[in-house]
């Protein structure tokens, strides 16, 4: 099929991006990378009219270091991330998380803004900065307004960005030194979404388990934090935790379901053994180290 009609605009600033989209009322969608709004066009499955090309707004593609936090923008394609010296050293999971999104030719085009946006429930981008603490600001003629990820996402492909407005970065606290960095995934195929995946942070600070975040995707209608989990490995000397314990408390904050990949038991007993085993292998390393 070939898309419905639409009026197509590609502005220069953020400024005019946020007045095409306030003046659509509502009718207009955003394109930064396309890897999932152009089949959903194709299809007409998506009918907008007006589609909104931010890819030519220099300032949303930079990134930032300060003030204890790493900033990217939202069309920031997959690879220049993966490729990034800064952010690989300031969030290695994110990378490694990249690495696993799609193919190399869609990760030219991927962008992290189009990823961590839809939410998509078995993406590794969108877990991954929940489990790192990210927050994504938003901007509209109406104001400019920070929303922490973890507040972020209401459903299947149901979040906080309002019609109006245009997400204009993704911001990763820092985390300090002693920090183990946790992903992993299961899937059909290289390049497949995750039937199962496991993603964050541990800090080790002074002996101790000071700081920890984890998420999961694949495991239910949204990205997931694991809250039980982190709450019991604070404060924790990481040689002499349970990860089995632990591993069992990560799964009961997830919401798995049967499709025709897996089951929600199969998703649940392979989340319960990897999670154990990527801290039982992650934690004593960092320790020893």
């Amino acid at each position: 099929m070939k898309p419905a009609a639409f009026d197509y605009y590609a502005p220069s600033s953020i400024e005019e991006a946020c007045r095409l989209l306030s003046e659509a009322g509502g009718g207009a969608t955003v394109l930064a990378g396309g890897q999932t709004l152009m089949p959903l066009l194709a299809l007409r499955m998506s009918q907008p009219f007006i589609v909104v090309d931010i890819t030519r707004i220099a300032a949303l593609k930079t990134v930032t270091r300060g003030d204890g936090c790493t900033r990217i923008g939202p069309t920031l394609r997959q690879n220049e991330l993966i490729a990034h010296a800064e952010i690989g050293r300031a969030l290695p999971s994110l990378v490694t998380a990249a690495r696993h999104v799609g193919h190399h030719q869609t990760r030219n085009r991927g962008t992290v803004g189009g990823s961590i946006a839809l939410g998509e429930p078995a993406a590794e981008l969108p877990a991954t900065a929940l489990a790192l603490g990210a927050s994504v600001e938003l901007r509209s003629l109406r104001g400019t307004r920070r929303v922490p990820l973890q507040d972020f996402y209401f459903g299947p492909y149901a979040t906080a960005l309002e019609p109006d407005e245009l997400l204009v970065g993704i911001e990763f606290p820092d985390w300090p030194a002693g920090t183990s960095w946790l992903f992993r995934e299961i899937a059909q195929r290289p390049g497949d979404f995750a039937l199962v995946g496991f993603s964050g942070a541990v800090t080790v600070q002074d002996g101790r388990i000071s700081r920890a975040g984890l998420a999961w995707f694949g495991m239910g209608p949204t990205p997931i934090r694991a809250r039980q989990a982190e709450a019991a490995l604070l404060n924790q000397n990481p040689e002499q935790i349970d990860a089995q314990a632990i591993a069992q408390l990560a799964i009961a904050d997830t919401a798995p379901f049967d499709d025709h990949h897996a089951s929600a038991e199969y998703r649940r007993t392979v989340g319960r053994r990897l999670c154990a085993k990527l801290l039982s292998e992650t934690l004593p390393a960092r320790q020893a180290a």
